[in-house]
């Protein structure tokens, strides 16, 4: 899309300061790329010099915020309240998403028990099971399966090849990204007479509204009851959710994240990249699980921790300094059981 930029800073609630009203904005870029025509963010000093010899044609600054001398005049400042915000809210005019029409695709299998809202799509070779049920409003790209007795809710997004079980329960407002499957049986068996035996895994998943999933992450159904994702909570590529886990609202699991069965994260807790969760642990609410931690006990409410096994990070920090002097520690042992060897031999 194309604006012109009085416009596009009426649009974000911003004021223009400098550069031409009437220049053309058709895209967004990061301030070290941006090229005329296009509109960039600084929201840190650390960024500023790179301001100084932009081409973009504006620049989303904070109120108060202090921009560097020298800076070329056909950069105009958008300044405004959140920057950040402002900058979104710019890129989602600029380049929106791509619009699929009301439409069922020749191509997809839509039994006759399934009930569908209005201005649905339906994308060649998606597969709905029986009884199931898609509000108003959602997209099933190409290629998704659906199983028997599923509800979506409304203006919901499944992308390509993205598969849900039956009995999954999905609320509105949810995006599920290529490759995720949602409702495949729990990891459960018993070990009798030198096998493995399965659990049967009878429960379902329970997603609720805002919620994205990343591509290729799996979230596992509960053995009796349900796996559960809470409100507004994002979980990225790659991560894996056992059975029976309760997942509170506003939770951010980063990529790679392992969460073994029936623990409880509460709201707002953020799990760093490839961190591991063993069964039966309850991470705190605001609970921050660091990058590659390993978590085998309950974290408290408001706490950050580091390191495997998991610990305060001020203590794992700690214990890192002092693992890197090590070498040199041992070297000095060294010397001074030379040196007490020496003073024992002369006495």
């Amino acid at each position: 899309m194309t604006i012109t930029l009085q416009d596009l800073a009426d649009y974000c609630s911003a004021t223009l300061q400098g550069g031409d009203a009437t220049v053309l904005i058709n895209a967004a870029a990061d301030i070290i790329n941006a090229q005329p025509g296009q509109v960039t963010q600084l929201t840190n000093n650390r960024y500023s010099k790179y301001l100084q010899n932009s081409l973009a044609s504006a620049c989303f600054i904070a109120d108060g915020f202090v921009v560097p001398d020298g800076i070329p005049a056909s950069v105009a400042l958008l300044v405004c309240a959140d920057p950040e915000m402002a900058f979104i809210k710019a890129v989602g005019l600029l380049h929106p998403e791509r619009v699929y029409p009301t439409s069922i695709a020749a191509q997809a299998v839509v039994p006759k028990s399934a009930e569908l809202g209005d201005d649905i799509h339906i994308g060649a070779y998606a597969v709905l099971g029986e009884h199931c049920n898609i509000g108003a409003g959602t997209q099933v790209l190409a290629g998704v399966y659906i199983g028997n007795h599923v509800k979506i809710g409304k203006h919901c997004q499944l992308h390509p090849y993205c598969v849900i079980y039956d009995h999954t329960v999905i609320g509105d407002n949810v995006i599920i990204h290529s490759g995720a499957i949602i409702g495949a049986d729990g990891f459960g068996y018993k070990f009798r007479n030198h096998q493995h035996v399965k659990v049967p895994q009878v429960g379902n998943v329970v997603i609720e509204d805002n919620v994205e999933i990343g591509a290729n992450t799996c979230i596992d159904r509960g053995a009796l009851g349900s796996t559960t994702v809470g409100l507004g909570s994002k979980i990225d590529n790659l991560v894996q959710v056992g059975h029976n886990n309760q997942i509170g609202k506003h939770v951010i699991m980063c990529g790679g994240v392992g969460v073994s069965g029936s623990c409880h994260i509460n709201d707002y807790a953020i799990l760093a990249g490839s961190a591991g969760i063993a069964d039966h642990v309850t991470i705190g609410q605001g609970a921050v699980v660091m990058a590659r931690a390993g978590v085998a006990n309950d974290i408290a409410a408001g706490s950050h921790v580091f390191g495997s096994p998991a610990k305060d990070k001020r203590i794992a920090y700690k214990e890192q300094v002092a693992l890197s002097k090590l070498p040199e520690l041992l070297k000095k042992v060294k010397l001074l059981e030379e040196k007490i060897t020496q003073l024992e031999q002369q006495g």
